[in-house]
C-alpha cells in the first residue's frame, strides 16, 4: 500500500469528510435585530419631536401661504380662500420686503464673520495656560448670552443714548462728537450689530473653547520644533483641527442672523426710516399687525428657503475646502 501512495497523501479509507454547517440564523441575527429595534426606540422620541415641531409646521406654513387666511378667517374658517401663488407675487412686488431682505443680508454678512472672529479670538486667549482665573473669565464672557434679551436691549439703549450714554461719553473723551446711534439710518445697523455680537459671542466662544481643548499638545510642540510661530501654529494646526466646529458655528450663526427680530423690535421698532426692518420683523408685522397670516406664512417659507440655500452653499464650500468628509 505504501508503494501505491504518493508521498504526503493519505489513503481514501481513512480520510474523514468535514461536515458543513448550515448558515446560522439564531443568536447572532436575533441580537442584531434587537439592537436595531433598541436603537430606533432611543431615537424615536427625537424623530417624533422633529416631525411635530419642524416638519409639520413647515408643511402647514406652506399650505397656509397658498391661502388668504386673515382675521376674518380666524372668526370663520369658511372665509378662507385658496389663492395659489398670489401671496408670493404680492410679496415679491412689495418694496418693504426687499428692504427687509437687504437689511437682513447686511446684518448677516457683517455679523456672522464678526461674531465668529470675536468668539474664536476669546476662546484662543482663554485656552492659553498663561491666562489666570480662566473660569472667571469664561463665566463673565458667557453671562450676556444667558441674560434676558429684552433687559439687555433696554440697557444698551441707555448705553447708546445720545446725551447720557456711556459710549458717547467715551468717544467724547477723545474729541469725537456724540453720535445718535439709534436715530440715524447710517448708524442704527452698526449699533444693533454691536449689541448682537456682544450678546451671542459667549455661546460660540464656549463651543470653540471645548474643541480647542481636544487639539493634542504634541501638534503644537512639533510645530514649535519646526520653527512655527504663534500665527503659523494657529493657521496650520488650530484651524484644520477645528474646521468641522467652525463650519457648525457658521451655520448656527447664519441661521441666527437671518432670524434677527427681538433686537430691532426692542431697540428701534424697525426704524429709523425702516433701516433696521428685518425679514422676521416684516413677517411679524404682516401676521400680527395687519393680520395677513397667509402673507406672513409666505414670508416664513421664503425665509426658510433662504436659510436652507445658504446652508447648502456653506456645506458645499466646506466640503470642497476639506472641512469635513
Amino acid at each position: 500500500m505504501t508503494g501505491s501512495l504518493r508521498q504526503g497523501a493519505l489513503p481514501a479509507d481513512i480520510v474523514t469528510p468535514i461536515p458543513t454547517l448550515p448558515p446560522s440564523r439564531g443568536k447572532g441575527s436575533g441580537s442584531i435585530g434587537r439592537r436595531e429595534r433598541a436603537a430606533w426606540g432611543f431615537v424615536a422620541p427625537a424623530l417624533i419631536a422633529i416631525a411635530v415641531f419642524f416638519a409639520v409646521p413647515v408643511f402647514a406654513a406652506l399650505l397656509l401661504s397658498l391661502t388668504d387666511f386673515d382675521i376674518y378667517a380666524l372668526a370663520d374658517i369658511g372665509n378662507m380662500r385658496f389663492v395659489g401663488l398670489q401671496n408670493y407675487e404680492r410679496l415679491f412686488t412689495n418694496p418693504l420686503f426687499w428692504t427687509a431682505m437687504k437689511n437682513t443680508g447686511v446684518f448677516t454678512v457683517i455679523g456672522v464673520p464678526l461674531s465668529i472672529i470675536t468668539s474664536l479670538a476669546a476662546a484662543v486667549i482663554l485656552n492659553a495656560r498663561v491666562i489666570k482665573w480662566r473660569p472667571i473669565w469664561r463665566v463673565a464672557f458667557f453671562a450676556p448670552f444667558v441674560t434676558t434679551l429684552v433687559a439687555t436691549a433696554v440697557l444698551w439703549n441707555y448705553l447708546l443714548h445720545t446725551k447720557y450714554g456711556v459710549i458717547n461719553w467715551a468717544i467724547g473723551a477723545v474729541g469725537i462728537p456724540p453720535v445718535d446711534w439709534l436715530g440715524q439710518p447710517s448708524t442704527s445697523i452698526p449699533a444693533i450689530l454691536m449689541f448682537v455680537v456682544w450678546k451671542i459671542f459667549g455661546y460660540n466662544m464656549l463651543i470653540f473653547l471645548a474643541v480647542l481643548q481636544t487639539v493634542p499638545d504634541d501638534l503644537y510642540e512639533a510645530a514649535r520644533i519646526d520653527g512655527a510661530g504663534p500665527w503659523k501654529q494657529f493657521r496650520h494646526v488650530t484651524l484644520p483641527a477645528i474646521a468641522p466646529t467652525l463650519l457648525l458655528v457658521s451655520i448656527i450663526s447664519v441661521a441666527g442672523f437671518f432670524q434677527l427680530f427681538a433686537e430691532p423690535y426692542v431697540m428701534t421698532q424697525g426704524g429709523p426710516a425702516q433701516s433696521t426692518v428685518t425679514v422676521l420683523y416684516f413677517m411679524y408685522e404682516e401676521g400680527f399687525k395687519w393680520w395677513n397670516l397667509g402673507s406672513a406664512s409666505a414670508v416664513a417659507f421664503v425665509l426658510f428657503l433662504c436659510i436652507l440655500a445658504v446652508t447648502l452653499v456653506q456645506l458645499a464650500v466646506a466640503k470642497r475646502l476639506g472641512a469635513y468628509e
